[in-house]
């Protein structure tokens, strides 16, 4: 399980009537890329919705085979078969994706890293854990993660992981690719309404049958069963990474699942954060990122992308918006 950049769904989508209109929505959960996937299509007629719902998981499952860590013959998991070993040539696809995810790395200085895949795990947040790991094997822990051992070649289109042992994941941004380039697949088609939902990676487009752009229910990490708060949305994203469902406390201190790949140890100081943006892929990239920076370090690390904007909740209770938060009428209700 890829626990370590696992990501709590906050989200779910709030339809209002369809009864009346000319177009209609079907919708549809699946289990794809280790996750929920809700797809959510808005057409001319129920027979085209589902002929579309279907192309749309063929693609998720297509994306899956490529990059999934945990399929044995997917391109990626051949990458890390081949770790120490030699380069290996994958699809221009999969090696775009690797250059982004490592611009990211470089971003946050090891904050976001695609290598956490060999990370021991040594942090249990099943209730076994009496106390802290040892520094010393908080250390060892993360010995094999590192984004500056993984080298790319352009010209051959190969990845190549320099250490034994080491190994790439995309738990952290592969829902969030898959549904943008759903969202884009189905706007090439034609298809002017619809949300794909994976795992909390949210790509829409479009407005619901009756008109109204669509409401996503972001909940409220300190009362499960209620809503932080209601947004509309057109045509963006939005994603949220958080820990109030796995953590440990010691000390008086609440340590997050969610562990910085560069130190081995939990985040702490925010227990939820919530990004918009164009795409679900950056923005799911980011709440990681900002989840393992803390609220100082993640605002500045939103400086440099002006098109997205985050809400932060701080383990106290605190609501921080970023100084570019785009989302009208929004008002949090802890």
């Amino acid at each position: 399980m890829r626990s370590f950049y696992y990501k709590i769904l906050f989200l779910f989508i709030l339809i209002s009537s369809l009864s009346g209109h000319s177009q209609i929505l079907r919708k549809r959960t699946t289990l794809l890329m280790g996750g929920r996937f809700d797809i959510s299509i808005v057409t001319k007629d129920s027979l085209t919705a589902e002929q579309n719902i279907n192309e749309v998981i063929a693609e998720i499952s297509r994306i899956e085979n490529l990059i999934s860590d945990w399929k044995p013959d997917s391109q990626v998991s051949e990458v890390n078969q081949n770790a120490g070993i030699k380069p290996v040539k994958v699809d221009r696809e999969v090696f775009e994706l690797t250059q982004r995810a490592i611009k990211l790395s470089q971003l946050t200085n090891g904050a976001f890293d695609i290598s956490f895949a060999a990370m021991d795990r040594i942090w249990k947040f099943d209730g076994s854990m009496t106390e802290m790991p040892s520094a010393e094997a908080i250390k060892k822990s993360v010995e094999k993660v590192g984004y500056k051992n993984i080298i790319l070649d352009s010209i051959q289109s190969t990845i190549f992981l320099k250490l034994k042992g080491m190994k790439i994941g995309f738990g952290a941004l592969g829902e969030g690719y898959a549904t943008d380039r759903c969202r884009t697949m189905m706007l090439t088609k034609g298809i002017k309404a619809g949300i794909i939902n994976g795992s909390g990676d949210m790509s829409t487009w479009g407005k619901q049958p009756n008109g109204d752009d669509w409401k996503i229910g972001i909940t409220n990490p300190f009362k499960p069963e209620k809503l932080l708060a209601v947004v509309q949305l057109n045509e963006g994203a939005v994603t949220t990474s958080g820990n109030y469902e796995k953590f440990v406390v010691f000390n008086g201190k609440r340590y997050s699942h969610i562990i910085n790949p560069a130190t081995g140890y939990p985040a702490t100081g925010l227990c939820s954060v919530t990004v918009f943006g164009p795409n679900a892929e950056t923005a799911n990239g980011l709440s990681t990122s900002i989840m393992v920076l803390g609220k100082d370090e993640g605002l500045l690390l939103l400086q440099k992308f002006p098109y997205y904007s985050s809400v932060m909740i701080t383990d106290n209770g605190k609501v921080i918006k970023s100084k570019n938060f785009k989302v009208s009428k929004f008002k949090a209700k802890l």
